[in-house]
């Protein structure tokens, strides 16, 4: 099986994460599929952003849910690449429109582990199914009660459990709450046993944020199932040579 490709926050060492310029950049440089994180606004839109603040990428500060969508149109998000003077917060939608002419999967992760943004999973749900995109998108978030209840909502939906430190029988606990797939952090690789551990549970591995070049071949080799990654260019290049086992 080739490893996929997916863009965090799409191609986002070379563009503003989580912006349209981002994905279109994602797209271009041939990417499987991006990776995006949706919050809720004061007025309940659904916006693609990472930070529960706007500080980091935006100019301009505060919590997005204090914001109207309005409002939050009016910031510049070029923060961290200044050169994308028109870049902004998009809506969930925008994005679904962008990539429909496209092949390439969406992973939407919902950010409420600090917030838990009342209705979001019916929100998402309804946004995908508008879009007519229910089988190209797979849902992930750390708060694992919005994965249980995205598929209590819709048990077609395709859910990844996303964690980082202390698991212990990760793959068990993902099955018995009904995810369909782990989303580790990279810095718990080399790790053979949860390569391993997944296959025997049939528990896809989508590994995050992998930028280093030599673990994208060690992963490309071990055919996990995507990369997450903020240069999709280079780890295309990589994974359509495969890689060699380290």
């Amino acid at each position: 099986m080739k490893t996929k490709v997916w863009a965090h926050r799409g191609a986002s060492a070379y563009a503003p994460e989580n912006t349209l310029e981002a994905f279109e950049l994602a797209i271009k440089q041939k990417a499987d599929g991006i990776e995006l994180d949706v919050q809720l606004t004061k007025d309940k839109k659904l916006v693609v952003i990472h930070d529960e603040t706007i500080d980091r990428v935006c100019d301009g500060s505060g919590y997005v849910k204090e914001f109207t969508l309005e409002e939050l149109k009016q910031f510049h998000c070029n923060k961290l690449h200044p050169q994308f003077k028109d870049a902004v917060i998009p809506e969930l939608g925008e994005v679904l429109m962008l990539l429909k002419p496209t092949s390439l999967t969406v992973n939407i992760e919902l950010k409420t582990g600090i917030f838990r943004y009342k209705g979001i999973e019916e929100k998402v749900l309804t946004e995908v199914k508008m879009a007519g995109m229910e089988d190209r998108v797979i849902y992930s978030s750390f708060h694992h009660k919005s994965i249980v209840k995205i598929k209590k909502l819709d048990p077609d939906a395709v859910t990844g459990l996303l964690f980082s430190d202390g698991w212990i029988n990760v793959t068990g606990y993902a099955r018995l709450i009904g995810a369909d797939a782990l989303h580790p952090p990279v810095y718990q690789f080399p790790n053979r046993q949860l390569i391993k551990n997944s296959r025997k549970r049939k528990l896809p591995l989508h590994i995050w944020t992998v930028n280093d070049e030599p673990m994208m071949e060690y992963l490309a080799a071990q055919e996990v199932a995507a990369i997450i990654t903020n240069t999709p260019d280079i780890a295309r290049k990589i994974v359509d040579k495969k890689g060699t086992i380290l």
